[in-house]
């Protein structure tokens, strides 16, 4: 009798747990024709206001997963299109996507990302009426969804009802990891990657399958047609099909691209229903918290800053400069850095770095130069006899460099960062133009509060998210 073969074992669950998935993602076909309704309702109706209005609108269209089928149920908004002529003057633009999405839809609020749109209800759904402009070249963009028409169409000749089944696996799989979303908050992947990834490799398994042997950064754009001026620190390379200058992947963090080769490969492995679950995360408290860095007898500094009048997608980007900054600052101060989060809400903004020691060593080794270069006279000035600082030195080390060990006057991870503060740049809107508007205390003086549970949360409780719950904290 032959041995039982793992792999063809794991396929077959895997087409258990996949069709059974699949099954609960699924609209009704009732619930689909109701979106396909209302998608022709918008439409006919904000034509019918802007013809009112004498307004310059050249097209609506509903776009995107509402319009594909490629939602997920519970996460469906729909987002409505108003493209305007490229001439138009972008107040004007503003002003009139406003008006019409005000003439259609109810309990409107403005938001913002490049320029302001409205979120209203319409027959019960939730809708983000966006102005644009309609371009007749994909690739010279003059607003960020001006692509938007492009893409609905490349997707829409090539998508079968097979494929809007994967897709929905895939977004519910890359949800469950929390990376799903290319807002700057999560850094994940948005759905239209999603859909061209699952387009390109025929199924949610067929990506993984290449996924897990992936390495960073991840090149699928064709050899020699990567999009120009990358960043160094890009995970993932997939030229937008119709604007081959732009990479569809630029939100996507290393992080989260190491997430997805992981869990693809712990999927293939070992299919369970849990994958396709609804993500939840264990309970973890500020009690919690303070627990675990009693367990690691580590400290926790907190600095605390305004928060800038920024959406989110401007605000994170700034948050996560401003925390490597302080955390690197902390480094090269002479503390051992085991970590750093941040959180945010209406009015402050949080940064917390973990040390391993409250309180630095009193003795600090500063590096000079090598022997034989000109800085060499510079260093020996500032830090030769009549220097109160010097403990012991200057001295050549084994490498041929000069040294000097000197007295640290401020031992405190808090002060450190006080006395910093000045020169540190946390980013455009975040470093303080006045420094006794960011408070810098340990973790035991702030106040307890969402944000800051999330930080902690972030700083202490890291763990693969599908390993099974968080390991709660021990309570020897």
């Amino acid at each position: 009798m032959p041995a039982p073969d793992p792999a063809a074992s794991a396929a077959r669950e895997a087409d258990r747990v996949e069709e059974s998935a699949g099954r609960q993602l699924a609209p009704s076909p009732e619930f689909l024709d109701r979106v396909r309704r209302v998608r022709e309702s918008l439409v006919e109706k904000v034509e019918a206001a802007a013809h009112a209005r004498n307004s310059p609108l050249v097209r609506a269209l509903v776009a995107g997963s509402a319009a594909r089928g490629t939602f997920l149920t519970d996460r469906l908004d729909v987002d409505l299109f108003l493209l305007f002529p490229p001439d138009l003057p972008r107040e004007r633009l503003r002003a009139e996507g406003l008006a019409l999405g005000g003439a259609v839809l109810t309990d409107t609020r403005v938001r913002y990302a490049e320029h302001p749109y409205l979120r209203g209800s319409f027959e019960g759904f939730t809708v983000d009426a966006v102005p644009g402009y309609a371009v007749s070249d994909p690739a010279r963009p003059l607003s960020p969804v001006d692509r938007t028409p492009f893409h609905q169409e490349y997707l829409s000749a090539r998508e079968t009802p097979e494929l809007v089944g994967q897709v929905r696996l895939a977004k519910q799989f890359l949800r469950r990891l929390g990376i799903y979303g290319s807002e700057a908050r999560t850094e994940g992947l948005s759905g239209y990657l999603v859909e061209l990834l699952v387009l390109r490799f025929g199924s949610l398994r067929g990506l993984l399958g290449a996924a897990r042997s992936w390495r960073i950064p991840v090149r699928l754009a064709d050899p020699g047609r990567e999009p120009p001026r990358l960043p160094a620190d890009v995970a993932l390379i997939l030229a937008d099909p119709v604007d081959p200058n732009r990479n569809v992947a630029s939100a996507l963090s290393r992080r989260n691209l190491a997430t997805l080769i992981l869990a693809a490969g712990a999927y293939l492995d070992r299919p369970t229903d849990l994958w396709f679950s609804a993500p939840s995360s264990p309970p973890f408290t500020r009690a919690d918290a303070e627990h675990r860095i009693g367990e690691r007898h580590s400290h926790v500094t907190v600095v605390v800053l305004p928060r800038p009048d920024l959406v989110d997608d401007t605000l994170y980007p700034q948050v996560r400069k401003a925390e490597r900054t302080l955390a690197e600052e902390l480094g090269r101060s002479g503390f051992a850095v085991l970590g750093s989060a941040a959180g945010a809400d209406p009015e402050r903004v949080y940064l917390l770095v973990e040390v391993a020691h409250a309180l630095r060593s009193p003795v600090r080794q500063r590096d000079g130069p090598p022997a034989g270069i000109d800085r060499v006279g510079q260093f020996l000035e500032k830090w030769g006899v009549g220097n109160d600082e010097v403990l012991q030195g200057p001295f050549v080390r084994e490498d041929g460099s000069l040294a000097v060990e000197s007295r640290v006057a401020v031992r405190e991870a808090e002060g450190a960062l006080r006395a910093a503060l000045p020169r540190l740049s946390l980013g455009k809107d975040l470093t303080p133009r006045d420094p006794g508007t960011a408070e810098v205390r340990p973790l035991r003086e702030i106040a307890d509060s969402p944000a800051v549970t999330e930080a902690l949360r972030a700083l202490l409780a890291k763990q693969l998210p599908w390993l099974g719950p968080e390991r709660p904290p021990s309570r020897r």
